[in-house]
């Protein structure tokens, strides 16, 4: 009876214990993995709104073969690769400057703190209207400021040439994400022992020593898990884009979600689009697990070293 009583109860915990999850799995299952696995059967199907009658004839990869012979996604996806890395890198390093300074004591830190949070917490369709009209070629704040200051002889069209039709869009990004990645590397930054930079000050190391041997060492963790949200989250870009240029002017600012957008819902490809998006999930989950072994092993052996 001694024996049997312990595995008794054991059994009741892992009921109960299923019993509690089960719900929680039920809505995953039905909110997350639903959807992919159904855009993964449509991505299978030549599905074309425009064409009904065709039906829905079941034809394997050949949507996939004809996503690797297309131009506009090869485009499309180098687009969002450059503006993943150019926002991504300049929100990492204006964070990176951010949380240092909001990370030292002074009075009213409270409120600077809130206050820097405005642009994140602005929606991204309106920071985008904003940006597109102070990038206006005729009433744009940015030329006025620009001439002023003698940089500029006459006015820009911004939003006409591809080469200066990303500086509105990246600028947008960064000015809206910049305080998301300040707070999370500003979480990271109070987790480190202050005693460490004292012991380094008594020693005679100065700022910058500080800052590659301790801040960013000890601040890995954080950056990690910055990386990955905003590469995933840049990498996905559609609202911001859409707004400012809609991918304009032709192609030359269309992100890859922009594209798999207007092949579902503009030329009613579905089978196509879905095919689309299965790639981009694809590419982010690959680009996330590059971030969580390269980067995550460098922050686990470094814990094992500490």
């Amino acid at each position: 009876m001694k024996r049997t009583a312990p595995a008794s109860l054991e059994r009741g915990e892992a009921r109960l214990g299923w019993g509690l999850v089960i719900p929680a799995l039920a809505v995953i299952l039905l909110i997350a993995l639903f959807p992919l696995a159904w855009t993964l059967w449509e991505s299978l199907h030549q599905h074309d709104l425009r064409m009904p009658w065709l039906g829905r004839p079941f034809v394997g990869l050949r949507n996939y073969a004809a996503i690797l012979h297309d131009q506009r996604f090869w485009h499309a996806l180098a687009h969002t690769a450059f503006f993943t890395a150019a926002s991504v890198t300049l929100e990492l390093v204006l964070g990176l400057f951010l949380a240092l300074a909001l990370d030292r004591t002074f009075r009213g830190r409270g409120v600077v703190r809130a206050a820097v949070l405005i642009p994140w917490a602005i929606p991204t369709v309106v920071a985008a209207l904003l940006w597109r009209f102070m990038f206006d070629s005729q009433a744009g704040i940015a030329n006025a400021v620009l001439m002023d200051a003698g940089l500029l002889h006459h006015p820009i069209v911004w939003l006409v040439r591809a080469t200066t039709a990303w500086v509105p869009v990246i600028l947008a990004d960064v000015w809206k994400t910049t305080p998301f990645v300040a707070l999370l590397l500003l979480a990271g930054l109070q987790t480190i022992d202050r005693s460490l930079y004292e012991a380094a000050a008594t020693d005679g190391a100065g700022g910058w020593w500080q800052l590659w041997h301790i801040t960013l060492p000890l601040l890995r963790p954080a950056i990690l898990v910055v990386l990955i949200f905003r590469t995933l989250d840049a990498f996905r870009v559609f609202d911001l884009i859409y707004v400012l240029t809609s991918g304009g002017p032709g192609t030359s600012t269309e992100p890859i979600a922009l594209y798999a957008f207007n092949a579902l819902l503009q030329n009613l490809e579905f089978g196509y689009g879905s095919a689309l998006s299965v790639v981009i999930f694809l590419v982010t989950f690959g680009l996330a697990l590059l971030y969580i072994k390269g980067l995550g092993a460098d922050v686990t052996g470094s814990g094992a070293r500490r």
